[in-house]
C-alpha cells in the first residue's frame, strides 16, 4: 500500500507572464486520500489539469501509476477517473443505461458490461432506482452516480473535483463514506474541495498551495500543530461586562479578538488552563457575568488564513487560476 500512484517534482506553468506553478512537489501512495486546497489562483486547478493530461507543464515532471503525463498520456487516462464539480450524467437515460453506455465506452466485454452495471448501482444504493430516468433523481443521487460512472472502468486513481458541491449535510455524509469505501478497497484519490471540514474528515495527508507552490503538508492534526497555541474564548451575560473585560489585566485578553454579537473575547494563551482561572478570578472580584469560558483548538481554517493570508470567507478551492483545457491544449 506504500506505492506511490502519483508523483509530481519541480512542476511549473505559466499563462504569458503569470507564474501559476512555481515547482510543486507532491506524492500520493496507493489508496491514500489526499487533499489538496489552496485560495483562487493558488494552481490547484491547473495542478488536476496537468495531472489529467488536459494541460501540458513547462516544467517539472509527473507520473501516474508510474505513467508520464506528458510522454504516456494515454497510459495515465486508461488508470484515471475525473469526477468534476458538477454531475455529467445524461437525464434522458436511467441510471443503468448511463452505467452501460459508458461501459460500452470504456470497451468493457459485452459478458461483463451488465454485471459491473448492477454492482455499481448495488454499492452506490442505487439499484431500485436504476430504471428511472436520471432527470428524476435528487442531487445527492446524481452524485452517487456521476461516481459511478467515473468507477466503470475500475481506474486506480480517483481524481474528485470538489465532489460534494451543492449537497445537503446528509447526501454529503453518505458521498464521504463511499470515498473511504474505495480507498479502503485500494483506490488512490485526489480530492479538491472547498469545505475544509470534508478534508479535516477524510483526508489522510493535507497538502496547501499557495502562490503556485505547497506552503505546508501533513496530516490534519499535523498542519493545525503550526498554529501555534490554544485560544481561551470568554462569553458575557452583557454588553456591560464585555466592554470593561479589556481592563481585567489577564495576559493576551488586551489583544483579544471582540465578538459584538457573541458577547464574546477570544485570546491566545499558552498556558489556557491558567488563564481561564485568572479570567474568572479578576471577573468574580470586578462584578462581571461571565456566561461561560471555554478553550478553542486552532482549526484547519486557522491553518488556511496563516498559510495563505485568505480570510474563511475567500477559501473556495473551485478556482480559475488558467485557461479552459480545450485552449491550453492549442
Amino acid at each position: 500500500m506504500n506505492d506511490p500512484m502519483i508523483a509530481v517534482r519541480g512542476l511549473r506553468k505559466s499563462y504569458g507572464r503569470t507564474a501559476v506553478l512555481r515547482g510543486v512537489d507532491l506524492t500520493v501512495r496507493r489508496g491514500e486520500i489526499f487533499a489538496l486546497l489552496g485560495p483562487n489562483g493558488a494552481g490547484k486547478t491547473t495542478t488536476v489539469n496537468i495531472l489529467t493530461t488536459l494541460v501540458r507543464p513547462d516544467g517539472g515532471t509527473a507520473t501516474i501509476a508510474g505513467a508520464d503525463v506528458v510522454r504516456q498520456s494515454a497510459a495515465v487516462r486508461r488508470s484515471i477517473a475525473l469526477t468534476g464539480q458538477y454531475a455529467s450524467v445524461d437525464e434522458f437515460q436511467t441510471g443503468e443505461e448511463n452505467l452501460v453506455m459508458m461501459a460500452d465506452l470504456a470497451h468493457l466485454p459485452k459478458r461483463a458490461v451488465r454485471r459491473r452495471a448492477h454492482e455499481l448501482l448495488e454499492r452506490f444504493g442505487l439499484t431500485e432506482a436504476a430504471g428511472r430516468k436520471v432527470a428524476t433523481y435528487s442531487g445527492g443521487m446524481r452524485r452517487r452516480l456521476d461516481l459511478a460512472i467515473s468507477l466503470v472502468a475500475d481506474p486506480a486513481v480517483l481524481v474528485l473535483d470538489e465532489p460534494t458541491t451543492g449537497l445537503d449535510p446528509a447526501s454529503r455524509s453518505q458521498l464521504w463514506e463511499v470515498v473511504r469505501g474505495l480507498a479502503a478497497d485500494g483506490t488512490t484519490i485526489l480530492l479538491t474541495t472547498q469545505y475544509l471540514e470534508e478534508a479535516d474528515r477524510l483526508a489522510d495527508t493535507i497538502a496547501v498551495l499557495a502562490e503556485g507552490a505547497i506552503a505546508a503538508r501533513g496530516t490534519a492534526e499535523e498542519l493545525k500543530a503550526l498554529v501555534s497555541g490554544d485560544h481561551v474564548r470568554v462569553t458575557f451575560d452583557d454588553a456591560a461586562s464585555l466592554a470593561t473585560a479589556r481592563e481585567l489585566g489577564v495576559a493576551g485578553l488586551d489583544a483579544a479578538e471582540e465578538d459584538l454579537k457573541a458577547l464574546a473575547l477570544t485570546f491566545p494563551s499558552a498556558e489556557p488552563v491558567r488563564a481561564i482561572r485568572d479570567v474568572l478570578d479578576r471577573a468574580e472580584s470586578s462584578g462581571l457575568a461571565v456566561a461561560g469560558v471555554s478553550v478553542v483548538k486552532p482549526t484547519l481554517g486557522d491553518v488556511f488564513l496563516a498559510l495563505t493570508g485568505s480570510p474563511a470567507a475567500d477559501r473556495a478551492t473551485s478556482i480559475t487560476d488558467s485557461p479552459a483545457p480545450e485552449e491550453a491544449l492549442r
